[in-house]
């Protein structure tokens, strides 16, 4: 087996190897290290978050770092504040026996005057987030024309967060740079046209298939009712006692009132999404790590970036709508070779979507029943009564108190204590559960799925909402579309957060370059024009309408809305005023 002094590295950079306790590599680093210290390669790494991609290529620079020439060397370009520390951090322990070396993260949301003096003090790598590298290149306070490597981490999502136009201008400042280093979870196309726009005959390695997941990984889900899906997310937290996990949802809307409504009920959680502050954000993450918090509930946006070590689980309260995000979402879990398992709720007519993910990462989907009212108080009484053997008893004067105790319960029963023992931590549970219904869904006579129970009238006109596209739907037009930077899912996004409306109003989206179309249920569509319609989106006013000349705003005086040559002409593109989305 390979060990890093095999694989030409400073003698400095492996005695910080073996101080973190590091023998032999992983795979990604056993592959890409021999490569980058060449220094004149571009290269191309596919490899599953938690694999030890930053030693890969954070060693490689660190060795090749001149200290003596005191300006940015390298750059590293990543997408996220939380990434942006991590990598900086972890740089900070790989050069602990280097002498000279100096690095810096530039990020939002933190004093970009005390970025600009550090920077002006000589470091040899920066590590930077897309928007504010931007702001410092345009105030001239980061000189990028003796940078000799750059490194994009976590390269699709950045993509996926609408980073495209500031990774080309970056690469494009960069004129003198030796080699790019491409580290990416997927390859998807936008990921290969960097490559073939900004490579030469890059090396490629891939760790695993490609777009595959981590094989530590139990992919689960559960098929329940669009009605039924906040209870079924509950019961599956009770069904895990300890769980120590996260929750996904497509919008900050429902990441907060899910939040809400557990914290209510007794839950350690809290929400990550974008209408936090940094100060917020980092008490959450801070709670989170600690593990004050046992749950955290987050969009997709909010939690790129996220490294925490021992997530036991995570969750999909919704599956993405693009589906590469699910690699990113399961690869919060199961990370340095510990096990996890990623569980979805899903509805039935999204059955065809797992059969998409598990050719998509060449891994299997176990399909589970939504545990019942009696499964979750079995599973909950058992887990405290481990508890209870297992509680360590040696710290304690616990003796001085034991004839006192013997004598209140001299009469009581060993049975009767357990009893008592059981009702007082699980009264709450048996009484919640007591006539919890089974909220499976299971095939009629005509092989179509229905809910065993509680279809009443709500449940069956959620019913009759899946095919409510033949007749219930009304198309809007919006005058944004690709042109603007916009993907299906982060389009999705900012139209779901803009209106405040749930993702099952809305049908089919047909994107294009310069307009999209939105099918929406018809009794939504006047909330949706009226909260879009009028915003303001890269310094031009965003139009929206029915297709067909239906609903107009009060104020509008004339047809529908048609966007015009000379508005494309004057297109403006501000991507650090797209991020606020």
């Amino acid at each position: 087996m390979t060990t890093f002094e095999a694989l030409g590295l400073k003698a400095e950079l492996l005695q910080s190897v073996t101080d973190l306790g590091f023998v032999n590599p992983t795979p990604i680093q056993e592959q890409a290290i021999p490569v980058l210290l060449s220094g004149t390669m571009d290269f191309v790494g596919l490899a599953q978050t938690g694999t030890g991609k930053t030693a890969a290529f954070g060693l490689p620079l660190l060795h090749l770092i001149n200290p003596a020439e005191r300006y940015p060397q390298a750059l590293i370009v990543c997408p996220t504040r939380e990434l942006c520390l991590q990598i900086t951090n972890d740089l900070q322990v790989f050069k602990k026996h280097l002498k000279g070396v100096n690095t810096e993260a530039v990020y939002g949301g933190a004093s970009i005057t005390m970025q600009i003096r550090n920077l002006r003090q000589g470091v040899q790598i920066v590590i930077a987030t897309p928007g504010r590298l931007i702001d410092l290149i345009e105030r001239k306070a980061i000189d990028l024309q003796k940078v000799k490597y750059v490194v994009l981490d976590e390269a699709d999502e950045m993509l996926n967060m609408g980073f495209r136009e500031d990774i080309d201008f970056v690469l494009k400042n960069t004129v003198n740079r030796e080699s790019i280093w491409l580290f990416s979870a997927t390859m998807p196309p936008e990921v290969r046209a960097i490559s073939k726009n900004f490579m030469t005959s890059p090396k490629e390695i891939t760790v695993g298939k490609k777009n595959s997941g981590n094989v530590n990984i139990d992919h689960q889900f559960h098929v329940a009712a669009a009605h039924h899906r906040y209870e079924t997310l509950k019961r599956l937290i009770d069904f895990n006692p300890g769980m120590y996990g996260i929750i996904f949802t497509r919008t900050k809307a429902d990441a907060q009132e899910i939040s809400e409504r557990l914290s209510k009920a007794g839950y350690e959680i809290e929400a990550l999404h974008g209408d936090l502050t940094q100060q917020q954000r980092d008490k959450v993450m801070g709670r989170f790590r600690s593990k004050t918090l046992q749950l955290l509930i987050a969009t997709d946006v909010a939690a790129r970036g996220i490294d925490v070590d021992g997530i036991t689980h995570v969750i999909n309260y919704e599956l993405p709508d693009d589906m590469e995000v699910y690699t990113h979402r399961s690869g919060r879990t199961a990370r340095a070779g510990k096990s996890g398992i990623c569980i979805s709720i899903i509805h039935v007519k999204e059955s065809f979507k797992i059969k998409q993910l598990e050719k998509m990462i060449n891994a299997q989907f176990h399909k589970l029943d939504i545990p019942s009212g009696k499964d979750v108080c079995r599973r909950q009484f058992f887990h405290f009564m481990d508890k209870l053997i297992q509680t360590d008893i040696s710290h304690g004067d616990y003796e001085t108190y034991l004839p006192d105790l013997m004598l209140k319960f001299e009469n009581v029963s060993k049975e009767e204590i357990l009893q008592r023992v059981a009702a007082l931590e699980f009264d709450h549970f048996l009484k919640y559960y007591e006539n919890a219904e089974d909220l499976n869904l299971k095939l009629d006579s005509r092989n179509r799925f229905q809910a065993t129970e509680g279809l009443n009238k709500g449940s069956r006109a959620e019913r009759t909402n899946f095919n409510r596209r033949d007749n219930g739907y009304t198309r809007l037009f919006i005058n944004l579309g690709t042109k603007d930077g916009f993907y299906k899912a982060s389009f999705l996004q900012f139209i779901l957060d803009e209106s405040n409306l749930k993702k099952e109003v809305l049908g089919k989206i047909d994107m294009r370059e310069m307009n999209s179309w939105i099918e929406i249920d018809k009794s939504e569509a006047g909330r949706m024009i009226s909260s879009i319609d009028g915003k303001k989106y890269n310094n031009r006013t965003v139009r929206m309408n029915e297709a067909d000349g239906g609903f107009k705003r009060p104020n509008d005086e004339g047809s529908n809305f048609k966007r015009g040559p000379e508005e494309g002409r004057k297109r403006n593109y501000a991507p650090r005023e797209r991020r606020q989305f």
